[in-house]
Parts: structure tokens; sequence; C-alpha cells
């Protein structure tokens, strides 16, 4: 965190204002609006402005489109986050399309088509950050990646599926499990990590 704050003020000095974060939260759900909540207050912590746009859950796929590229246009906004899931009710492409709209470069989950096919070619500049912190942890901790088997329990992509391709990268063996693997525990105890 003390270098997130470093760089967030050399930001400042930079540009002459605070890096600007925009989240968007369409509907109550209530574990969303923790997390929101807790990146809000972060942010704010480490010098950062970040403004949090609730919708109603009744808020329309053009609706948050529209928001989508009014942050886009937004010289103030740096980085654009969009917290899944949506209401179910806008379908099981809404998420898609609004992940396409994002601008690569404010795309802070690394999810639009452009940084995810920049991470699948180890050329990424912005990923998902639970993927990075663990890469991050392994490192701090000084836990050799390369040529290590790696089992990684889960396919989301934003978790998933960017912890396995960094540790691809990073010369790993890697098994990817999920809920239809079969005998997950013997696989899990096969890893290194």
């Amino acid at each position: 965190r003390s270098e997130l704050s470093a760089r967030a003020a050399a930001f400042r000095m930079r540009a002459g204002r605070q890096p600007g974060l925009s989240i968007v939260l369409v509907g109550d759900k209530a574990d969303s609006q923790i997390y929101v909540n807790s990146k809000l207050k972060s942010a704010a912590d480490e010098g950062m402005h970040a403004v949090l746009s609730h919708l109603p859950a009744s808020t329309s796929l053009d609706e948050i489109l529209s928001l989508v590229h009014r942050l886009n246009a937004d010289p103030m906004t740096d980085g654009i986050l969009v917290q899944a899931p949506l209401p179910d009710r806008l379908g099981p492409a809404a998420l898609s399309q609004v992940f396409d709209a994002i601008d690569p470069a404010k795309d802070v989950d690394g999810v639009t088509p452009v940084n995810v096919g920049r991470l699948v070619q180890n050329r990424a500049d912005l990923v998902a950050c639970t993927p990075v912190g663990i890469m991050e942890l392994l490192t701090r901790s000084q836990i050799e990646v390369s040529g290590t088997h790696a089992v990684v329990v889960g396919r989301s992509d934003i978790v998933g599926k960017p912890v396995s391709l960094l540790l691809l990268h990073r010369h790993a063996t890697v098994t990817n499990c999920h809920s239809r693997t079969h005998n997950l525990p013997d696989i899990a105890a096969s890893a290194d990590i």
C-alpha cells in the first residue's frame, strides 16, 4: 500500500491532480456493495480520487453502456471498473457487452478483449488485481514459479484464467480445475503451487 501511495503522489506531481477511478455498480447486491466500499476506502487512503456510479437494478443495458462511454471520454477518469455481476435480468451477454465498451487504456480489471488478448500474448499492461496480487505474493515470498506444477482451482475470466496465464508466462506447468474436475483432491495434492 505504501508503494501505491508513492505512485499516486508521483501521478499528482506529474498530472496536477489525483488519479481518478470510476466504479460502476448496478443493483443492490450486498457482497458487491461491501467490495465496492472497500475499493473506495482503499483508493481514498492511498491518495486517489474514486467515484461510484451506483445505478438501480432496473437500469437498462443501454444506460449502462452510455455511462461507460461518458467515463471513457472523461479526462478525470483514468480507470474504469464495472463491478460484476450485473443483474440477471440483463441477460448473460450483458457483462461482455459492457466490458467490450470500456476503453482498454482505462480497463483497470483487464477485462476488455484487447487486454485479455495482450495477456494471452504476455504483453498485458492491465490485468485483474487478484491474479496480479497472487503473482506479487509469490514474488515477495520468493517462491520460484519456473519449472513448478501449479494447480489453479477456478476458471473465471477475472481470476482463474488470468492467473493461469500469468503462471504460464512465468514457466509453470499449469493445471486448471473447476466444478467438473474429477479427483480434485488428488490433483491439488500433486501441485507445487
